[in-house]
């Protein structure tokens, strides 16, 4: 099974979990400056959340993938809503790719919010979650 990990993160926190997340699972985790030069069965993609929504970078990541995906894995960090999913979900539909049921979400720090997370206890379940995606 060919597996990719891509994330975007402008604080730290959703790099946190990407790296956790290919620790767990032997894959190296690779910004969405990136592109996928190859098909994979399972792109894990990781975002958080700025300004009420999801990075343009991580629109154009998935706009700009021309290779096969089997299935898009969301995880992602935030302070204030509970998910980046239903944002991600759509572009990635819009791109006519399939986006998995299956997501991790932990809440990340900004500013005096959250402070000290993603901590050990969310990457260790970040690392379960991605080991049992792929097994």
């Amino acid at each position: 099974m060919k597996v990719a990990i891509r994330y975007y993160s402008k604080t730290g926190n959703t790099k946190k979990l990407a790296e956790a997340i290919g620790y767990a699972i032997n894959v190296e985790a690779k910004t969405v400056d990136e592109p996928l030069t190859e098909d994979v069965d399972i792109l894990f993609l990781g975002s958080a959340v700025y300004a009420a929504g999801i990075d343009s970078k991580i629109k154009d990541f998935i706009a700009n993938i021309n290779v096969n995906v089997g299935e898009v894995v969301n995880f992602s960090s935030a302070a204030l809503i509970e998910s980046t999913y239903s944002q991600v979900k759509k572009q990635v539909e819009a791109k006519g790719l399939k986006m998995s049921e299956d997501e991790f979400h932990c809440r990340g720090a900004f500013k005096f919010v959250h402070r000290g997370h993603p901590n050990d206890e969310d990457l260790k379940n970040a690392q379960e979650f991605a080991k049992r995606i792929v097994n």
